[in-house]
């Protein structure tokens, strides 16, 4: 009997027309939505594929009693109980590196659009008006960028925001200077506080994990230059909402940039209210090239598993173990 694989989010393209050609599919962009549907489901399926909406239980994990490989089309897998996957023999792959591009893109987007200011000046046009003083910008070349996290894509920013002259300062405390990394990007590597007090602009690139919760928090902020904005296409439970609301509403920072949010969807935020702060909906690693690569790379590496190959990106191990 062909293998059976489960989608539970709006995942497509090439190779997941493949997959469906080679094995049994069940393709359901909603049923992340429907938890208790998708358990009495998922025990009769090899594989299951989720981006990052699915809660991938431990309960669920256990239901899915064929599964040998859950496929995470994205980078993260906060998603996903990846201890459980593990005690149960499931791989877990996902695709860390295909997107880092198109994320790294819309960081140096919304640093110029927070310092340009271009939405407000757009918006300003269409009403009418020309007002050209009044959108007065900063230009990014000579200013002092902080990256948080200075993995692949924290990397890549460094090397884009080095080519607009930047000065790129980096806290990772999983690097050394001499990490391939640092010394490639030209990234200075500092501690925390220098991130925060030096730093001009300050974008988050971290996993969701006990460590970067709220990170970013009214301590925090405090230490950063009221001239300075912060972006972030990470994770949203980096970011404390109600800190920065403060923060943005009492002069202590500029601006701010969140693709990212502490619940997704969110719900109403006075965050929504203010002219000093961009918001875009978890899009960061939504263009065509990146989602080909991924759904490319997320297919390969379920394909291989279910064929008896290792993985290829893997959180935990290559080869199911049950």
């Amino acid at each position: 009997m062909s293998a059976r694989i489960l989608v539970t989010e709006n995942i497509v393209g090439p190779g997941m027309e493949g997959l469906k050609a080679k094995y049994g599919m069940d393709w359901d962009k909603d049923l992340w939505r429907k938890p208790d549907e998708l358990l009495r489901m998922v025990g009769s399926y090899d594989a299951l594929v989720v981006r990052n909406q699915t809660k991938v239980t431990a309960d669920l994990l256990n239901g899915a009693t064929r599964c040998i490989v859950v496929g995470r089309a994205g980078v993260g897998v906060d998603n996903i109980d990846v201890k459980a996957a593990t005690d149960l023999g499931i791989v877990v792959a996902y695709t860390p590196e295909e997107n880092a591009i198109s994320v790294a893109e819309q960081v140096m987007g919304l640093m110029l659009c927070l310092a340009r200011r271009f939405p407000g000046a757009d918006a300003s046009v269409k009403r009418g008006e020309w007002k050209r003083m009044e959108f007065m910008g900063m230009e990014l070349f000579g200013k002092t960028l902080g990256i948080i996290g200075l993995g692949r894509i924290g990397a890549r920013v460094a090397l884009r925001a080095a080519a607009f002259g930047m000065r790129v300062i980096g806290y990772d405390p999983y690097l050394t200077k001499n990490h391939f990394t640092v010394t490639e990007t030209h990234a200075e590597l500092v501690d925390m506080d220098t991130v925060l007090k030096e730093s001009d602009f300050i974008t988050i690139h971290v996993p969701s994990t006990p460590e970067t919760k709220h990170m970013i928090n009214k301590d925090t902020l405090a230490k950063m230059k009221p001239t300075a904005y912060l972006v972030n296409t990470s994770r949203g439970s980096a970011v404390n909402e109600e800190a920065l609301y403060e923060a943005l509403t009492k002069a202590k920072l500029a601006g701010a940039a969140l693709d990212v949010r502490e619940e997704e969807p969110p719900e109403e935020s006075p965050l929504h209210e203010l002219d000093n702060i961009l918001l875009t909906p978890h899009v960061a690693a939504f263009t065509r090239e990146a989602q080909d690569r991924v759904v490319e790379s997320l297919a390969e590496d379920v394909d291989r598993v279910l064929s008896g190959k290792p993985a290829l990106r893997f959180a935990n191990f290559p080869l199911p173990k049950r």
